[in-house]
């Protein structure tokens, strides 16, 4: 994947989870934009450790990447709760993690990344931001259909059309595998941002910070340990290329 010569003079806004999608973003878009913030949501989430992992790999990556330290502004936390209240998955209350009738698993939480999208571009407007980065993927994933790429087209036209400006929604994962994800991480910050990956986001649905893997922390055994470990089993496999 290609980098500009010189950045994009547009501000950027990254939902910034603690995960390692998420992360990869976040490099992403400090390689790419001259100043970027990120934003975070504390929904009642089960892993809610995700959201104090995000902090001390924001201070990592500003420490062994001082270019990117340099672009990287203010980091934010806004309360939708709402969501929970809206109605418990296994993503927001103890309970098993198994598949629904309709096919989807139920961690699903309806409506949650039209709501992140539509709180952040509330916040780009104030913060002077016209371009919102989410690690959404529709290739490795567990079927959510707010993850979809049609889905954000929509939202980013809903959006700009609501706020009276352009608004531009980037998913750099969208059409890209796990492995290719690591792949990805590895091409723009080498070993190094690699490490910060495994040691400092999380991707565990249970919240398991107990056991350190290849990949990171986590359960092992959850949707989201699984599409990690065997990414990152594929990645290695390829010759890290």
């Amino acid at each position: 994947m290609s980098t500009p010569a010189t950045p994009d003079g547009r501000r950027a806004i990254v939902l910034f989870s603690g995960g390692q999608d998420s992360a990869t973003c976040l490099a992403w878009a400090l390689q790419r934009f001259s100043a970027v913030e990120t934003v975070a949501f504390d929904y009642g989430q089960r892993h809610r450790i995700e959201l104090d992992c995000r902090l001390h790999f924001r201070r990592d990556l500003q420490s062994h990447f001082a270019d990117w330290g340099e672009r990287l502004g203010d980091d934010h936390l806004i309360d939708l709760g709402l969501l929970r209240a809206l109605g418990d998955s296994a993503l927001t209350s103890e309970r098993a993690i198994r598949m629904r009738a309709d096919g989807l698993p139920n961690t699903f939480v309806p409506g949650r990344n039209l709501l992140f999208f539509v709180a952040a571009a509330a916040l780009a407007y104030r913060r002077g931001a016209s371009v919102l980065v989410g690690g959404m993927c529709e290739t490795d994933y567990s079927g959510y259909p707010d993850c979809r790429d049609n889905t954000l087209k929509a939202l980013q036209v809903a959006i700009s059309l609501g706020l009276a400006a352009p608004m531009t929604i980037e998913t750099p994962l969208m059409f890209v595998d796990k492995a290719a994800t690591w792949a990805l991480a590895h091409e723009l910050g080498g070993d190094a941002l690699v490490e910060l990956l495994v040691e400092h986001t999380h991707t565990c649905y249970l919240g398991d910070r107990g056991q350190r893997h290849a990949w990171g922390y986590g359960c092992g055994d959850c949707p989201a340990c699984g599409l990690r470990a065997r990414g990152h089993a594929r990645w290695l496999a390829s010759g890290k290329d």
